[in-house]
């Protein structure tokens, strides 16, 4: 029985490496006539190129007004006149707000009258000490009494404008913050007023880029609700001190705001365009298969067929060191030549050595600036 079972055993094995030496034969004769390989991937590719970049420095702005203020009553007073419109623009010395002056103003004659007659006694009182007729200390007392009544007409006089409020320089208004009949006191705001054109915005930058910064270099401003087109301006002002929290430096920009779309308290995204350019190369974002350990890219080679002689393109994977992007393009600092031609998309489902067409009939556009269309 046991010899039965061995001898059973014995040929089964011998039966299933006939079977596989059979397999394995006919396997690499499809091999040999290539019946096994796959079909060529179809990739659209684009060429490395080597650009001239310029040298830019980025940071995160606070736009700010060149003069900005909430107008603010400096006498207690009721409000008997509003002269503006909110959100209207106003001229240097415009009139806001007019407070009530009727007792005032009632002061203010009883005062002139008792410096007209102060004025007349001290007419009488110069003819007279000329004369030798009154002692110079008479004429001395009267002489005060008249400058004290003009002085005193004067503070009034000062009053009765600080009640009629006015605007300190020219800009736009922002919202009325006083009603008809309002009764103000010392300090109480009326409206913002600012200066929108031009308009600066200030930034930091790291200390170690201090070196490369100065007046007059151009600034690039891009900020939500300012459109694709950047805002541009220069640098007008460094601080000469540095931030001892940050060590970081504060530079102030100064912005034509013609339009007046950048507005104080707004946060910018401010781009300092340096003179100095770089030469990179570069290649679309889409080409690179990013992977945790190492970046790659696929360099579409030429491959002559050894038994054939047929010309086929095939991949190479390359792993890449990468630097900055912008818009479409990202720069490869090591790994690349230029004019090396790579697969510009769909880069995840390919693999090394593997046989494609290049087929550019439906390859997208890259662009450094894009502007894609909001639908």
């Amino acid at each position: 029985m046991t010899k039965r079972i061995l001898i059973t055993l014995v040929g089964v094995l011998l039966l299933a490496g006939a079977l596989a030496g059979i397999k394995t034969w006919q396997i690499r004769k499809m091999m040999d006539k290539g019946a096994v390989q796959p079909p060529p991937e179809t990739v659209t590719t684009a060429t490395v190129r080597s650009v001239a970049w310029e040298t830019t420095l980025t940071a995160v702005g606070s736009l700010t007004a060149v003069q900005g203020v909430t107008v603010a009553a400096e006498q207690p007073g009721k409000v008997v006149r509003i002269a503006f419109t909110a959100g209207a623009t106003v001229a240097d010395g415009d009139l806001l707000v007019q407070l009530d002056t009727a007792a005032e103003e009632a002061q203010l004659r009883a005062l002139e009258t008792s410096a007209a007659l102060a004025k007349v006694n001290l007419g009488r009182m110069t003819e007279l000490v000329g004369k030798g007729l009154i002692a110079r200390a008479d004429y001395d007392s009267t002489e005060a009494n008249f400058k004290q009544a003009v002085a005193q007409a004067d503070n009034l006089r000062a009053v009765i404008a600080k009640k009629r409020i006015r605007a300190p320089f020219s800009g736009r208004l922002g919202i009325r913050l006083v009603n008809l009949g309002q009764i103000m006191r010392e300090g109480d705001p009326v409206v913002s007023l600012q200066v929108l054109r031009p308009i600066l915005v200030n930034f930091s930058l790291p200390q170690q880029e201090l070196a490369r910064l100065r007046p007059g270099l151009a600034v690039r401003l891009t900020a939500e609700g300012l459109g694709r087109e950047p805002v541009t301006g220069e640098i007008t002002a460094i601080n000469p001190e540095m931030d001892a929290a940050t060590r970081g430096v504060t530079l102030q920009a100064t912005v034509a705001n013609r339009d007046e779309r950048l507005r104080p308290g707004m946060f910018a995204t401010v781009t300092v365009v340096l003179p100095d350019r770089q030469e990179v190369l570069v290649l679309p974002a889409t080409a690179v298969l990013y992977a945790p350990y190492s970046d790659s890219v696929f360099v579409v080679e030429d491959k002559k067929d050894e038994r054939t002689g047929a010309a086929s393109k095939v991949l190479r994977q390359q792993f890449v060191r990468l630097g900055e992007r912008r818009g479409d393009f990202v720069a490869v600092q090591v790994g690349l030549q230029p004019e090396e031609n790579v697969v510009s998309t769909g880069v995840f489902k390919l693999r090394n050595g593997q046989a494609v067409v290049v087929d550019n009939a439906l390859a997208p556009t890259f662009e450094q600036s894009p502007k894609p269309e909001n639908n």
